[in-house]
Parts: C-alpha cells; sequence; structure tokens
C-alpha cells in the first residue's frame, strides 16, 4: 500500500463519513480510480483503521456531550440522559440485525460497482434536497424516530447511500431539530463502529502486515485530522440548511459514475 494512496483515502474517509456525500460511495469511487492494488488484502484491515479514526474524531468533537451522557448514566435514574443513551441503543438495532444475518448479501455490493454506487448517490441527493427544504422546529428525537431513523442508518449501509446525510434528512422529515438531528446522527454511529471493530478483532478476519504501518498510520492521521473537520463543519451546515448544496454534489458525482458504468 503506498503511502500516498492510504493519505488520500484517509481524506476522503474523514470527509465523506460526516459529510452527506456517502464515505463508502467515494471509498469504491476512490479505490477505482486509485486501482485495485493499491489496497490489497489488508484492505479490512486498513477500513477498520480509518473507521476507528473517524469514531475517535466524533468523540473529540463531542467530548462534553459524552460525558454529560455518562454521568447521567451513572446517576441511575430515568433522566434524559438514560433515555439518550436508550435511543441511541434502540437506533443501532437495524444495522446490528441487518449486519449480523446479511453479512455476506451486504457486502456482494462492495467490489467496484460504480454504476451502483452512482444510483444510490442520486437517492442520497433527493433525500438530502426535500430535508434541505424542511420547516426549523425545537422538536428532540423520539423512541420511535430513533428506530425509524435505525432504519436509514441500516440502509445507509449499502456504498453510495450516505450514513450522515440519510439519518439527518429522515430525523428532519419527521421534524426533529436539524441540529439535533447533526447530534443524534453522529453519536449513534460510534457504538457501531467500536461493535465492528470488536467483532472483527474477535473473529480474526483482519490480516496484519508491519510493512504496511506507515502507510496505515498516515491514512490513520489523515482520516481523524479531516474527521475533525468535516464534524465541525457539519454541524454549522445543517444548522444553516445548507443541505441542497450536497444534494447538487451527490446528483453529479452519482450522474458521472452512472454515465462511467455504463460506457465502462
Amino acid at each position: 500500500m503506498e503511502t500516498l494512496d492510504a493519505i488520500i483515502l484517509g481524506i476522503i474517509q474523514g470527509l465523506t463519513e460526516f459529510l452527506p456525500v456517502s464515505s463508502s460511495g467515494h471509498l469504491e469511487l476512490g479505490k477505482a480510480i486509485l486501482g485495485d492494488n493499491s489496497v490489497p488484502e489488508e484492505s479490512l484491515l486498513f477500513t477498520v483503521v480509518l473507521h476507528f479514526a473517524t469514531a475517535l474524531s466524533t468523540i473529540v468533537v463531542f467530548r462534553k456531550d459524552i460525558l454529560e451522557i455518562l454521568g447521567g448514566l451513572f446517576k441511575f435514574k430515568w433522566n434524559e440522559e438514560t433515555q439518550f443513551s436508550l435511543k441511541i441503543i434502540i437506533s443501532m438495532l437495524p444495522a446490528v440485525l441487518i449486519g449480523l444475518f446479511f453479512e455476506e448479501q451486504l457486502e456482494s455490493f462492495f467490489g467496484g460497482n460504480v454504476r451502483f454506487v452512482g444510483f444510490m448517490l442520486v437517492i442520497t441527493a433527493v433525500l438530502l434536497y426535500f430535508a434541505d427544504k424542511a420547516k426549523d422546529t425545537e422538536k428532540k428525537v423520539s423512541f420511535k424516530n430513533a428506530f425509524i431513523v435505525g432504519i436509514s442508518q441500516a440502509i445507509a449501509m449499502l456504498p453510495g447511500i450516505s450514513r450522515s446525510g440519510a439519518t439527518i434528512s429522515t430525523s428532519v422529515l419527521l421534524g426533529v431539530d436539524k441540529t439535533k438531528a447533526a447530534r443524534f446522527s453522529f453519536l449513534m454511529v460510534v457504538p457501531l463502529i467500536f461493535g465492528k471493530i470488536g467483532k472483527d478483532l474477535v473473529g480474526g478476519e483482519l490480516t496484519f502486515n508491519s510493512d504496511h504501518n506507515v502507510a496505515m498510520g498516515a491514512g490513520f492521521i489523515a482520516a481523524f485530522l479531516a474527521g475533525l473537520a468535516a464534524c465541525t463543519w457539519m454541524i454549522q451546515l445543517v444548522k444553516k440548511s445548507k443541505l441542497s448544496y450536497f444534494s447538487i454534489y451527490c446528483l453529479i458525482v452519482g450522474i458521472i459514475a452512472i454515465a462511467h458504468g455504463y460506457l465502462a
């Protein structure tokens, strides 16, 4: 694995994990552009490293929120923090079920299918467009909302469907305050990422190769720094109702990917 390729893919992962343009879709496109040889058999380990980096950047950005949630939980009362944590757990259920029972079917969508990624990016563009037009509210995420948003997160496991775009858009279309929707979207994915990392580690599916330590480290740093910037930026963009910009971007990239898929 070339260090420069690792840095490029790290930046792509860090930015697109939080910006509503599909990190998995862009990684697939990035691999297709760089060539499959740039991401060898250790690609699963590299993907885990990048996701760990973005999860860590989420923790840094929302460190105060996370500490408040943990502090509230240890009071062992039915308070706002306990309810929020339960909503996070509820939102995780659809993705966990899909990951446990349909992992092989899900993996079949990954592997350079640029045309499929293009169609999913167009769907993401439509979601973002309608969410951008939604009215501002003060509504919080309810338990029912949490489960519906969780379904969106599960669907977003497909390459080309933006996880943050799908979950934020779903929350906003359900009438949730845009800032609260963004906060919930970013926090709900952290347990899933660490759960997936733990599953891969316990399952012994990761291939370690010391020859790629430098590239892995460079990719991690690139993803972490890009994630910090993108997470902070995205919160501000959602507040200002700027999702339409990303809708246009996803539509353009999606159309290009579809055209490339048919012409290739």
